[in-house]
């Protein structure tokens, strides 16, 4: 195993591309992550395989779309109803050998560290070893297992507990043997919002903040207090009702809530500065792959949405940046395709010099990275979200499942020309416009969800 690189694939939770300096945004503080773009490469349009946690995390460590490796949302991965509050045993989905069993396979020591979500056991997917808090989202009070150990319910802020934990983890590795695969996982952006250091929740004015031009701000949400105390509070809210989640803070809007969705981004990539400073001081950081990205982005009041789980622009791109050994120099940027979270997988591989299995989706993304230009099919990108979409540089596809949650409709819900109206408020759908693009895409979509398989029985 002697040369083998090692790997941390980091993600956060619920962060879009919009939000990251290197991906253009002039407002929002990210250097670390800025950093490692700096240092390596960005995927300038990086889409999720499906805009909800469980799901999306589910293909970015199976390395297939969720309806093979989870059974779709057909079996309750989406919406999420009947999930256990700790990973299942048995391993109910991720049948096919995963990122971490091959690595293992091949003398990676393997971690998990921060949020979870994921149907199966870490144990029971490939990882020697994990620290995981409840599926719950909260930053303070929350309840860990290490390896499937009783609870505890460390001091502080759960995403500090989980970086001393990478620290420690990252400085005993100094002078190991064998070379280690760490998937790091930290919970913010994703609410609760106004469960994090007052620093962070003040550090920009909400006056400042960019508005997308598919935001109105003149028209309140639906439901629009309901969701700011979900923003606010999560489950604390929405489960527990406790009652200081029942009224919102003076004056509270919607500029607000995004500036705080910045503040928690911001402690994001302080985290992720965490991370590569120990990186720094083991003297790991040369030969370490770093890959950062987020399992889904957040609409945040644009087309009047909330939260995920839509096909569009703010639910799918996330940010995706790498570097490290075999990624090449730095500053380099790969836009003349849509990749996936599919793609991690068989890119992890490639760089670590073992051969993709069959039962793999996605695609080794090392040619794109090397200047390789797209071949047939290497363009763009398939989502799932209550239905299947392509995503082309240009063009998004969206066509809803039928009743049975399995069945393509007819037609389209959505299409946009990206080119002519990035911020998707002109619906091309249902109209004669562009008529020959929409059936070459339409063919596109349907030959994929005809040849992609679904997980033959419900867990």
């Amino acid at each position: 195993m002697a040369g083998q690189s090692n790997v941390v694939l980091c993600t956060c939770d619920q962060l879009r591309a919009f939000e990251v300096g290197c991906y253009g945004n002039e407002v929002i503080r990210t250097p670390h992550i800025d950093r490692l773009a700096a240092e390596g490469v960005r995927f300038d349009t990086a889409v999720t395989t499906f805009p909800v946690c469980m799901p999306a995390r589910s293909s970015l460590l199976s390395g297939q779309y969720n309806r093979t490796c989870t059974g779709g949302s057909r079996n309750a991965t989406y919406p999420g109803g009947g999930l256990t509050e700790y990973p299942a045993p048995n391993r109910p989905h991720l049948p096919d050998p995963t990122l971490p069993e091959i690595l293992r396979g091949r003398g990676y020591e393997t971690a998990a560290i921060g949020k979870w979500h994921i149907h199966s056991r870490p144990s029971d997917i490939g990882f020697d070893s994990y620290v995981i808090p409840r599926v719950h989202h909260c930053h303070t009070g929350q309840s860990f297992t290490e390896n499937g150990g009783p609870e505890f319910v460390p001091p502080g802020y759960s995403v500090e507990y989980e970086a001393d934990r990478v620290e420690a983890f990252l400085g005993e590795r100094r002078t190991a043997e064998r070379p280690f695969f760490l998937f790091y996982n930290i919970s913010p952006p994703h609410c609760p919002l106004a469960d994090a250091p007052e620093r962070y929740l003040t550090m920009y004015d909400p006056a400042e903040v960019p508005i997308r031009p598919n935001v109105d701000l003149d028209q309140p949400l639906e439901n629009q207090d309901h969701w700011f105390k979900v923003y606010l509070w999560d489950f604390r809210y929405y489960m527990l009702g406790l009652p200081y989640t029942d009224h919102l803070p003076e004056g509270y809007d919607l500029r607000t809530l995004i500036a705080q969705y910045y503040g928690l981004t911001t402690w994001v990539d302080d985290t992720v500065g965490r991370m590569l400073g120990a990186l720094d001081a083991a003297g790991l950081a040369e030969n370490t792959v770093v890959i950062f990205t987020a399992d889904h982005g957040d609409n945040l009041g644009s087309l009047g949405l909330v939260q995920k789980s839509s096909p569009n622009e703010e639910s799918i791109r996330v940010p995706l940046v790498a570097r490290g050994p075999g990624l090449g120099p730095g500053a380099r940027v790969v836009a003349d395709r849509v990749v996936s979270l599919v793609d991690v997988m068989p890119t992890v591989l490639s760089l670590t010099g073992i051969d993709t299995p069959d039962h793999v989706q996605g695609r080794d993304l090392l040619p794109a990275v090397n200047g390789t230009p797209p071949g047939p099919g290497e363009a763009h990108a398939f989502i799932e979200s209550n239905g299947c979409g392509v995503r082309t540089p240009t063009h998004l596809y969206f066509v809803p499942h039928e009743a049975d949650r399995r069945t393509l409709a007819a037609a389209p819900s959505h299409f946009f020309d990206l080119t002519a109206d990035p911020y998707e408020q002109n619906n091309l759908a249902g109209s004669d416009r562009q008529a020959d693009t929409a059936a070459t895409l339409d063919a596109l979509l349907r030959n994929w969800d005809a040849a992609t398989p679904w997980m033959p029985t419900a867990p």
